[in-house]
């Protein structure tokens, strides 16, 4: 009887593969109890998975580390050693507290963080700050910390023909974000006035 696939080796343990245990993705060949995530170890399937440089990952592991990194390379995932450590529930719940988001500077959890040129953004918030659009770490332009779409930082430049005028606007945007986020109700500040008079006296005073 032939034996098929007797050439190929798997490409997670470099050992034959033959065709009835093989499994190939992108055309690289694996044992069926090989193909796992590097990450959780979970076995994969072929609707399931991503590659990234040889290196398998389950979808919600892959999703995780480029949202932690802001990268698609293994340099930036780090050692899968240290990837297995899986966190307590202590420290998945209070990861991140410290960190700020960019843009409205409220707390951003890893679960909910873009991480771009080391700055923090939930994902509402990472969008062109021009036209609202939505923008990933691989497609955006940024200037003075403000975020644009690549069409739309194109569009601003090309009616200038410098960035002075975009810069002077990021500023504008910046003081207004600013603004923003300091005049953010609170739970104090929507509450009833309990003296409404005080401003009509002021008033009154004034026309003195």
């Amino acid at each position: 009887m032939a034996q098929y696939g007797t050439t190929q080796k798997c490409n997670t343990c470099d050992k034959i593969v033959h065709f009835v245990e093989m499994m190939s993705a992108d055309g690289v060949p694996y044992h069926k109890n090989c193909f796992k995530c590097c990450h959780c170890n979970g076995h994969l399937a072929m609707s399931n998975y991503s590659a990234v440089d040889g290196k398998l990952y389950c979808k919600t592991h892959h999703e995780q580390l480029f949202k932690e990194t802001g990268s698609h390379t293994v340099q930036s995932f780090g050692k899968p050693v240290e990837l297995n450590k899986a966190p307590s529930k202590v420290s998945t719940h209070f990861c991140g507290t410290q960190e700020k988001c960019a843009v409205c500077t409220k707390t951003v959890y890893p679960l909910e963080k873009v991480t771009v040129e080391e700055k923090f953004y939930h994902k509402p918030c990472f969008r062109c700050a021009h036209g609202g659009c939505n923008i990933t770490p691989s497609s955006y332009a940024a200037l003075d910390g403000i975020l644009y779409c690549k069409p739309h930082f194109a569009q601003l430049f090309k009616e200038k023909g410098s960035y002075t005028h975009l810069t002077q606007t990021t500023n504008s945007k910046k003081n207004a974000l600013a603004h923003d986020a300091a005049s953010a109700p609170t739970s104090d500040s929507e509450q009833p006035d309990e003296n409404p008079t005080d401003e009509l006296k002021e008033h009154d005073e004034d026309d003195k």
